[in-house]
């Protein structure tokens, strides 16, 4: 009886082992079946105002081949009892897509959102009712109870399952040399609440002669830059150039450029950097900006409703691509927390639309094994949250009040700062102001505190006294200055796990852009 039990539990441990073999086959051809996946095709139909959805992917009559992502989106409203399309394309914000058709989903007002997985599912949108949906929670719930006979049937099938996957995943990791916690117990500076895994591809930087580039006028200095229009084999650039002793900005900005995947509409396009033999000193090499600053637009010109929106959406849009966390054929793009936004550090292109630059002060955060992203930035994190211009840090900032040992707090920050942006801007809109005079343009608490207020006199204003830049009376007397208002207050709001994200300010843009 003894010698047939033991045979049974050798069978057993044959099995077990063949079965776990089987299932580290399994995973490696599902890992490498998922690397060659094709790239996503989209239905595509955009409107001139949504003219940025063209560089999720290339387009070719109504049908876009992604390039950053594996989602199509499609905006849709009723009009008289009949669905009429508002976008359909790659989508640009979304970080999963686990439907297969286009279901709709509740969004702002009357648009109604979809986000789909399969190519050409963005076509059309089913439409799903609450009763339906109520009845779906229902059966879910008595599946789930049951009958004592049939849960513990379920039990006894599930168990084996679930220890055989248990131990497919521990000899795997056994296998690559690693655990987990190893990982994150010697890995300080990765953030594990963004995103556990990572390809960890090495930045493909791009050298650039300095003897090919002639710099001609001054047209920004900063704290650890000067930045010049200068030209690159004969057209027109910017040119930031870091002085010797400021090598760990000039690095830190680099290797934000230089990130998978960050090539977007809303980021200022990097060229490449280089050393001036010379003087041992530091440049990066971007795309001009024909209308400078945000910043030196607004203290120089009005603007029209149109502009306004288009600065504002085209904004918020780069903060969201910014701090998302992509995945895509491979290739790994972590989130960015920009960390020392204003209106200074945005740049405005010929048609009005905003990028984002100046990345020296930025956090990128990813988990992952072998490589640590963004090293040279996160430890200022644990230095202190004290990053940035003055006047945009956030209440909880400027208090240094912040959980240091999540992500989160800097992505807050990133859209207080951004709120306070999207004021300078309304505030300098003229179809805000219908009749009356527009006002001159203002940093953020100038009117109220002066040009250069103290983080005392800020933590008194902003913290103690809760205050935000005045909202104008006639803002209230149209539809869309109530629309905005209430974006501003939901994204300064003085509880930071109360803001609205930055891909959720886009959709308000977007959701305020359809009503007006």
């Amino acid at each position: 009886m003894m010698m047939m039990m033991m045979m049974m539990m050798m069978m057993m441990m044959m099995m077990m082992w063949r079965l776990v073999l089987a299932g580290e086959w399994i995973f490696i051809v599902c890992t490498c079946s998922r690397a060659s996946v094709p790239k996503r095709r989209c239905v595509y139909h955009v409107s001139p105002r949504n003219h940025q959805y063209t560089q999720a992917g290339r387009v070719s009559g109504s049908v876009q081949v992604c390039e950053t992502t594996s989602c199509c989106v499609g905006f849709f409203w009723m009009m008289d009892g009949q669905q009429k399309v508002d976008l359909q394309a790659c989508d640009m914000y979304e970080q999963s897509c686990p439907d297969k058709s286009c279901t709709s989903h509740p969004h702002f007002n009357k648009i109604i959102k979809c986000v789909c997985n399969t190519d050409f599912c963005n076509s059309n949108m089913s439409w799903s009712s609450e009763e339906e949906e109520e009845e779906e929670e229902e059966e879910e719930e008595e599946e789930a109870v049951g009958s004592p006979d049939v849960t513990m049937r379920t039990t006894i099938a599930v168990l084996p399952m679930v220890l055989l996957f248990l131990m497919v995943c521990f000899w795997t990791a056994a296998k690559r040399g690693r655990s987990f916690y190893q990982h994150t117990k010697e890995n300080p500076y990765c953030d594990v609440s963004v995103n556990p895994q990572c390809s960890c591809q090495e930045p493909n930087p791009s050298t650039i002669d300095h003897a090919l580039i002639e710099l001609q006028q001054v047209v920004g200095r900063g704290n650890f830059a000067t930045v010049f229009q200068g030209t690159y084999k004969g057209f027109a650039v910017a040119v930031k150039c870091f002085p010797g002793g400021q090598e760990e900005k000039f690095r830190a900005e680099k290797e934000v450029y230089e990130l998978p995947l960050m090539k977007n509409a809303g980021i200022v396009l990097f060229l490449g950097s280089g050393t001036k033999p010379h003087d041992t000193s530091f440049f990066i090499v971007m795309q001009f900006a024909e209308h400078g600053s945000l910043h030196s637009f607004l203290s120089q010109h009005s603007i029209s409703w149109t502009s306004a929106f288009n600065m504002c959406l085209s904004l918020s849009q780069g903060l969201s691509y910014l701090h998302s966390d992509l995945q895509l054929n491979g290739v790994h793009k972590p989130s960015v927390a920009h960390r020392d936004l204003s209106s200074s550090n945005v740049l405005l292109r010929a048609d009005f639309s905003c990028v984002l630059c100046d990345f020296e002060d930025s956090a990128v955060l990813c988990s992952c094994v072998g490589r640590q992203w963004g090293r040279s930035h996160t430890h200022n994190v644990q230095g202190g949250p004290a990053v940035g211009t003055l006047r945009y840090m956030s209440p909880e900032l400027l208090e240094g009040e912040v959980n240091l040992t999540s992500s989160s707090f800097m992505f807050q920050g990133d859209v207080y700062a951004l709120a306070l942006i999207l004021w300078e801007v309304w505030m300098r809109c003229s179809h805000l102001f219908q009749d009356a005079d527009v006002p001159q343009h203002l940093l953020p608490f100038e009117l109220e505190l002066g040009p250069n207020a103290s983080r005392e006199r800020l933590i008194h204003h902003v913290c103690s006294m809760n205050q935000r830049p005045s909202i104008p009376p006639p803002w209230d007397l149209l539809p869309e200055g109530c629309d905005v208002k209430r974006i501003l207050t939901d994204c300064w709001d003085s509880d930071a796990d109360a803001r609205l994200t930055a891909s959720c300010v886009v959709n308000c843009l977007m959701s305020l852009q359809s009503n007006t």
